[in-house]
């Protein structure tokens, strides 16, 4: 069997290495939906042509 090869060193992992010893892991983040959800339900569902009649009768 042969030796396993040393792999190359990496500034940036040994920086961030030591990063994490002296100030600790970060937290998870969490990504966040760009849209803005909808206002309750008739917000999701058209409005009928029946009631799209009944308001230009109110108004």
């Amino acid at each position: 069997m042969t030796k396993r090869k040393p792999g190359t060193f990496s500034v940036t992992k040994a920086v961030k290495s030591n990063a994490r010893d002296q100030v600790g892991q970060p937290k998870p983040s969490r990504v966040l939906d760009d849209k803005p959800k909808p206002d309750g339900r008739e917000s999701k569902h058209k409005p009928s042509l029946e009631q799209l009649i009944e308001k230009e009768k109110e108004d």
